[in-house]
């Protein structure tokens, strides 16, 4: 957000009228909602702020729900901000550790300072992007034990902080950087700071794991089977015997499978009735061995991260699919099985196999009102695909 977007949108005018708009959904929305605010009289500018800050506003209460509403948020601020949900754990370390006064360094739009601030905690919230900073200044106006300097991480005096959290900014100009050293800050800043201060640092799922350092924990979180971060804590932040976590949150609450470290791979065997594919968190975390032993399941293939089972497995770190059909990975033999079955919506998920699911789904001819799942994969050294059931 530019900062003369940023002076019209805190106008008293410019809040007034963003709480004021009615939700939209379309373009032609757009059109009618711009259309009279035009007529209002109100500036280009400022009738182009509120309806950008409407859209973040609707986008970001999958994050934040009912708080949504009375936020303020950047395009970049919002897609890094951690989940309020997720926040809040975040928040429960450094309490549950009795670290009363944290430093959220690089706290973007505010979102894990604001989690730290609910728990009473004492939160000096940092922010070199100017902008930005004044947002999170917004977001957290309401909480007296918290307050927001706009300064570089790597500048700000640190005496008397108890607990240090990071978030680096891992993109530049819409751009990812893949270089931790490129990140605000860097990696090896933060990991600088987890030699003298209890610290938490908020990175991507996906990060190269030779990165993270012994002795800390590493804590992958999924969010509704989608694995939204990883966290690494260190000192007493760090639960004593964790070294590797996959915390999975569904509609159902947290459930956690933890070790000291990655787990030895389960053994394999043949195809069973049922097929498992574990949560994201999981395979991150390198405890399918684990999962598979907890649930009696043994692995397809040995590089491959599907669990197979000879009876139905409920288990929050997994999904079950009942195998209905064992066929080969040939689109004529699939599309006359779809047919004859009547398959008209399929998902299609593949691990080991170089398949594109879109371009496959064309290529199927499907017709008909039934539905099923096809996981193309792996088994028997051969590549097959798999007509299942959800169970």
């Amino acid at each position: 957000m530019e900062a003369s977007e940023f002076r019209e949108l805190m106008s008293p005018e410019g809040l007034r009228l963003l709480d004021s708009l009615p939700p939209y959904e379309s373009a032609s929305d757009v059109v009618r909602i711009v259309s009279r605010l035009r007529a209002e009289g109100h500036s280009p500018g400022l009738v182009a702020a509120v309806l950008s800050q409407a859209k973040l506003r609707a986008r970001a209460r999958t994050k934040f729900g009912e708080f949504a509403s009375t936020m303020l948020f950047t395009e970049a601020g919002l897609e890094q901000a951690s989940r309020l949900q997720v926040a809040a754990l975040h928040a429960g370390r450094f309490a549950a550790a009795e670290i009363h006064w944290v430093a959220d360094l690089g706290c973007g739009i505010g979102a894990d300072a604001l989690a730290l601030a609910a728990l009473q905690l004492e939160v000096t919230a940092v922010e070199r992007d100017e902008v930005t900073a004044a947002i999170a200044a917004y977001n957290l106006a309401s909480w007296s034990n918290a307050r927001v300097e706009h300064a570089a991480a790597e500048d700000f005096d640190l005496t008397g902080i108890a607990g240090v959290y990071l978030d680096p900014a891992r993109r530049s100009a819409g751009r990812r950087l893949s270089d931790p050293a490129d990140w605000t800050p860097s990696l090896e800043f933060a990991f600088g700071l987890a030699e003298r201060f209890p610290t938490g640092i908020k990175l991507g799922p996906g990060i190269d794991r030779s990165l993270i350092p012994p002795g800390c924990e590493a804590q992958w979180v999924s969010v509704d089977r989608d694995v939204v971060e990883l966290g690494l804590w260190f000192g007493p932040l760090a639960r004593s015997g964790v070294g590797r976590a996959a915390l999975v949150l569904t509609e159902g609450g947290p459930a956690e499978l933890t070790a000291a470290g990655d787990s030895p791979d389960a053994e394999t065997g043949q195809l069973g009735e049922f097929l498992l594919e574990p949560d994201g968190a999981v395979i991150r975390a390198r405890l399918i061995g684990d999962l598979a032993r907890t649930v009696g399941a043994r692995m397809l293939h040995p590089e491959i991260a599907y669990l197979t089972a000879d009876e139905p497995v409920a288990t929050p770190f997994a999904s079950c699919f009942r195998v209905e059909a064992v066929l080969p990975l040939d689109v004529k033999i699939l599309r006359k099985e779809l047919s004859a079955r009547g398959i008209g919506t399929l998902e299609i998920k593949k691990r080991g196999v170089d398949v594109d699911p879109a371009q496959f789904r064309t290529r199927l001819g499907l017709k008909g009102d039934g539905a099923a799942t096809l996981i193309l994969t792996r088994g028997d050294g051969r590549r097959i695909a798999l007509l299942t059931q959800r169970v």
